[in-house]
């Protein structure tokens, strides 16, 4: 495993512009705007139904924006069909990691190379998936739907990595997982940024780990982003330590926390 982390360029690979997706008459997602630089790992963090999961879906094409604009790799993506956005090269690992419990394990991983034509490039993909988690290599033959949830959320990320993908959408990776496994999933999606170069656009409400994994973070609250900067500093932000990473201020340990109120600064 390399220590050294990707280049990073100064050019998004992903940029959502002023973007507003609503369930019917309930608007999820609120005149977002951020970008993802090429070769960066880059988190959204948010309380459940803040509308993280909304914006990964509308970015690949499961739920079309009412407003704005989404480019990748400087392309205009805004509504195209999410069979198009995958040839394209952007790959969405869903929140419950939706294998196809009665496909083999090895099937499900072809599956998810199945827009390629490069034969010996899905070959070493396959071998280098079973690298990163041997587990799955191991039981290649077996239905996906009898792994547990730790290993069903390995696939699921390695079927993502058989498109050969520029960028990949992970949703809540940890959710349902120990502490030890999230670990090694976290540790494995640094290895897969840095040894392949793959951009990531990670939610995940594991404010501790998804700050401590990423290179620039985004808070969302009730649709709208209220903070950005890069993970390092938004792990000394005020407000980021009492309301997403459980440390509080000194004196004010009597302090209600539902009457405390956010400041953002």
């Amino acid at each position: 495993m390399t220590s050294n982390p990707p280049a990073v360029s100064d050019l998004p690979v992903l940029r959502l512009s002023n973007v507003e997706s609503a369930y019917g008459p309930i608007k999820a997602i609120r005149g977002v705007s951020l970008q993802v630089r090429r070769g960066e790992i880059a988190t959204v963090l948010g309380a459940n139904g803040a509308g993280k999961t909304t914006i990964l879906k509308t970015i690949s094409g499961i739920l079309d924006p009412r407003k704005g604009s989404i480019a990748f790799k400087g392309e205009d993506i805004t509504a195209r069909d999410p069979a198009w956005i995958v040839q394209e090269g952007l790959c969405h690992v869903p929140e419950g990691r939706e294998v196809f419990p009665l496909l083999s394990v090895r099937d499900n991983l072809l599956m998810g190379a199945y827009t390629r034509r490069d034969r010996d490039g899905v070959a070493r993909d396959l071998e280098a998936v079973y690298r990163y988690f041997p587990v799955l290599k191991e039981r290649a033959t077996q239905d996906a739907g009898l792994l547990s949830g730790g290993q069903q959320q390995m696939l699921a990320i390695s079927r993502a990595l058989m498109a050969a993908p520029h960028l990949i959408l992970l949703d809540e990776p940890s959710l349902g997982l120990s502490p030890k496994l999230t670990r090694e999933i976290f540790e494995i999606v640094v290895r897969i940024n840095r040894e392949r170069g793959t951009t990531l656009l990670l939610v995940e409400q594991n404010a501790n780990m998804a700050l401590a994994t990423a290179d620039y973070g985004y808070v969302l609250e009730n649709g709208r982003i209220v903070m950005e900067d890069t993970c390092a500093r938004l792990r000394e932000k005020e407000d980021i330590k009492e309301f997403y990473l459980g440390v509080k201020e000194a004196g004010v340990r009597g302090e209600r926390r539902w009457k405390k109120k956010k400041t953002w600064r």
